[in-house]
This record gives structure tokens, C-alpha cells and sequence, in this order.
């Protein structure tokens, strides 16, 4: 009996691990392969580079349904508005991990604040979350902020500055807003060092759980 894969499309190294975690945790048995291109972030800045960003993440899924997975699911909320043109042009499920997440916010609260510490990300992840609303049929409120500083933080090593600045940024928005939403999987330790009375929520595990429904209903 073949083992069911699946393949996992990632934009930076420091998502994997967490991910594997998770799926070995919500998936046993299931076989999954990782994709990285560790440039299309920084790519998606670029005037120049941004139009390769969607022919790469093609060939990447491309490859992941030769590799015969069944389901990709891209990890970084900075793509996952390439999730339907790429599945409807491969031909393969290609999953969204933090829409798991964007309906949670919906169903939470009419006030959300959305906190990333890159603008490529933000913009997306406050695209994704009015979908959802609208297909929920409600309008909330939505407010957000890139934190300064913080990437540069974690990129140069220093988790523990990145932490602070988004910790700060957390408990602030969170006085306002009936429910805080991290764009950037990387951001779930900032989370973990902050206490306030509003959920604060992140996208890796509500989106390997979506994952496990989907294959389940498939």
C-alpha cells in the first residue's frame, strides 16, 4: 500500500521544522516532502523580481505533483493569493495554511488586528482575512501594523529583540481589538512571552488541522 504524500511549499527555512512537528503530531502515517525557495519574499519588494515570484511557485507545485503528492499547502501567507490560480492551473489541491486561521478571526470578534513584520505579508494576510469575512457575510473591522525592526531582529539572530518589539505590539492592538492575528508563522514565540485578554492566534497548527479535514474528506 502506497503512503499518501503530501508537499509543503515554504518561503523561509525556520517554518519547517515546526511544520514537520505538527504533521507528524496531526497526520501519522503521512509521507510529506518540503519545497523552499528562500528568495520570494524579498523578491515579492522587488519591481523587477516580483513577476518571476508566480512562475517559480508553478514550477514548484509542478514538481510536487510529479512527486505524487496529493495536496500542497503553501506556508507563507505572503503567497497564498497564488493558492487557487496555481491549483486550477496544475491541477493538484493547493492549500492556503493560514486560512484555517483568518476564519477563526472572523468567527472571534468584529475587531481585528493584524501584526506582521513585513509589509509583503501584511497586506496579504488583511486581503485574506475580508475574504473570509465576506464569505462568513459579516464586515469586522480591521486594523494593522508591521512592526519595525522586528525582522531585522530575527534575521540577525536576535529572536529574543523580535520577541519584545512584537510582544509590545501584541498588548498594545490588543486593548482595541477582540482578537489578534500574527501574519508570519515565525512570529507564534512572541505569543508564547505575552499574556492578554484577547486570543492571539497563529496559522501552523489551525492550518495542518484544515489539512487533515481536507485529506479526511477527500
Amino acid at each position: 500500500m502506497t503512503t499518501e504524500r503530501i508537499a509543503f511549499l515554504h518561503t523561509g527555512a525556520v517554518v519547517i521544522g515546526p511544520v514537520a512537528e505538527l504533521t507528524s503530531r496531526i497526520l501519522p502515517g503521512v509521507e510529506s516532502v518540503n519545497y523552499l525557495d528562500d528568495k520570494i519574499v524579498k523578491d515579492l519588494g522587488d519591481a523587477e523580481r516580483a513577476s518571476s515570484v508566480e512562475g517559480r511557485l508553478e514550477d514548484l507545485v509542478r514538481a510536487a505533483r510529479d512527486a505524487q503528492a496529493s495536496v500542497v499547502m503553501l506556508t507563507c501567507s505572503s503567497i497564498s493569493e497564488f493558492a487557487a490560480p496555481l491549483s486550477e492551473r496544475l491541477g493538484i489541491p493547493v492549500l492556503r495554511i493560514d486560512e484555517a486561521m483568518a476564519d477563526r478571526a472572523v468567527a472571534q470578534g468584529s475587531r481585528i488586528a493584524v501584526i506582521a513584520t513585513l509589509s509583503t505579508t501584511l497586506a496579504p494576510t488583511t486581503r485574506l482575512i475580508a475574504e473570509r469575512a465576506a464569505v462568513a457575510g459579516v464586515a469586522p473591522s480591521i486594523v494593522s501594523e508591521v512592526v519595525e525592526g522586528a525582522f531585522a531582529a530575527v534575521s540577525g539572530g536576535d529572536r529574543g529583540e523580535h520577541d519584545r518589539l512584537v510582544g509590545a505590539a501584541i498588548e498594545r492592538l490588543a486593548a482595541t481589538a477582540d482578537v489578534v492575528v500574527l501574519a508570519q508563522a515565525s512570529m507564534a514565540s512572541a505569543a508564547d512571552a505575552v499574556s492578554v485578554g484577547v486570543p492571539v492566534l497563529t496559522s501552523l497548527e489551525p492550518g495542518i488541522e484544515r489539512l487533515r479535514d481536507t485529506l479526511a474528506a477527500a
